[in-house]
């Protein structure tokens, strides 16, 4: 009996998708939102900062993007989102989970409020933003949900809270999950966990920390945001079509499994 060979997959564009990105104003939101877009689909910048959001539309051009203002800690917020979605357009093909808050608070420094608004944005909105996009996504049998987690979700984190680490690790849990909930109606459901990138963020940390952070890692640098936006387009290409419920880390070789 032969093995069935498919036709080579030549490209990886996503033309005439939909895909909404939150945290699309910054850092590696930003770079999500240019790739995407850059490869053909229509991008929806969504950010609580709708100034770094219309800087991203700004970027990619209106006619190929949108920015739209959404605090993922609302399920009011979300809802409306998936209203004007549903509206103007009847579908969502590719939802990549980005927004989050991060913070390095000690445990006993840690306050309830503080710990609460990490859950509620790292993961309770993961949570709602994929609950809506699979009600849409299983009618019509495909779509792509994305998790950008961390490598502090299986290591604890090196420079993260306990609070972060952990919406983290439930964020790649809640991916599982979902992916074998969403699997019989066409639809891949994957996590990144990026390690050590260079953005706003790292640069903050100063010169010498980030040199000593840079020694732990075999590569010896930071990653870049565009590595990480690189594997969403992939996993939400048909190159990534038979990728499911994976847990793609991308730092470097710092943590290696």
């Amino acid at each position: 009996m032969k093995t069935k060979i498919l036709s080579p997959l030549l490209d990886d564009c996503i033309d005439g998708q939909i895909a909404i990105v939150t945290g699309g104003g910054k850092g590696i939101g930003h770079a999500i939102c240019v790739t995407l877009a850059a490869k053909g689909a229509f991008v929806i910048a969504a950010d609580k900062d709708i100034k770094a959001a219309t800087e991203t539309v700004e970027m990619i051009g209106h006619g190929k993007s949108s920015a739209i203002e959404l605090d993922v800690a609302s399920e009011e917020s979300i809802l409306k989102l998936y209203a004007l979605v549903k509206e103007r357009f009847g579908k969502i093909d590719i939802l990549v989970n980005n927004a989050g808050i991060f913070k390095a608070t000690p445990i006993l420094k840690t306050t309830t409020a503080e710990w609460d608004i990490i859950q509620a944005v790292n993961l309770r909105g993961a949570f709602l933003m994929s609950r809506e996009a699979f009600r849409l996504m299983q009618l019509q049998h495909s779509g792509r949900i994305i998790n950008i987690a961390s490598m502090s979700a299986k290591t604890g984190g090196i420079a993260a809270g306990a609070h972060y680490s952990a919406s983290k690790a439930g964020l790649v849990c809640f991916t599982k999950s979902l992916a074998m909930q969403a699997a019989p109606y066409d639809i891949c459901v994957n996590a990144i966990t990026p390690g050590l990138i260079e953005t706003d963020l790292t640069r903050a940390w100063g010169d010498e920390t980030n040199a000593k952070l840079t020694e732990k890692i075999p590569l010896k640098k930071f990653g870049q945001p565009q590595d990480v936006a690189e594997t969403v387009a992939f996993l939400a290409s048909q190159r990534g079509r038979y990728i499911t419920g994976e847990i793609i880390d991308i730092n470097g070789g710092l943590w290696m499994d």
